[in-house]
């Protein structure tokens, strides 16, 4: 198997098996806010509570701003590490998160707002993981967290990783090395970190 290194702009991709992988430019200590200015997400809902909202947004600065937030994200809604296992590591840890202090536990992938709705409640974790769509990517590619699933007919989606954030300011930051892993992006694993 052949892996090269190379620079485009100030990401470093590896490219492992004709697989391109983008690593973070968010880092510990990064503003979230900052690395995706004026991006918002989706918040989980039906479609007749989207047009009620008139297909309302949530900024970021919403998000993250004087909170105590766990964020994860995954490649995609129905999928099967991401259903069988990233999600539920959370959803059956959310009261330690909130015994530390963590005000939401957020799910991002790059899905409608409707699909994530479907699949939150598929999953009973709607009451316990606040789910937000990023429908075009804008977030997760703001923040350097996307990877090419096109051989898997998924096309761009986020990585596996997972943050804890306070007040918008990266404190803990873990991204796996390939999206099929379940390694460092649990929530057993980052609650050890906090």
């Amino acid at each position: 198997m052949m892996t090269m290194a190379m620079k485009r702009s100030s990401v470093l991709q590896t490219v492992v098996g004709g697989i391109q992988r983008a690593y973070a430019s968010l880092a510990v200590g990064s503003d979230i806010v900052s690395a995706a200015p004026n991006v918002s997400l989706q918040k989980a809902r039906s479609w007749d509570e989207g047009v009620s909202s008139k297909f309302a947004t949530t900024p970021l600065r919403d998000i993250f701003k004087g909170k105590k937030v766990v964020m994860f994200g995954l490649p995609g809604a129905y999928t099967g590490v991401c259903s069988a296992q990233h999600v539920p590591s959370y959803k059956n840890n959310i009261d330690k998160f909130k015994a530390k202090g963590v005000d939401s536990v957020i799910c991002v992938a790059i899905n409608d707002p409707y699909v994530m709705n479907g699949w939150a409640e598929k999953l009973e974790a709607k009451h316990a993981i606040e789910f937000y769509g990023d429908f075009d990517g804008s977030f997760l590619k703001s923040v350097d967290l996307t990877v090419d699933l096109s051989s898997a007919l998924l096309g761009t989606r986020s990585t596996r990783w997972s943050a804890y954030v306070e007040d918008g300011t990266v404190k803990v930051l873990n991204v796996e090395k390939a999206p099929s892993e379940f390694k460092v992006s649990g929530g057993d694993h980052i609650l050890a970190q906090m």
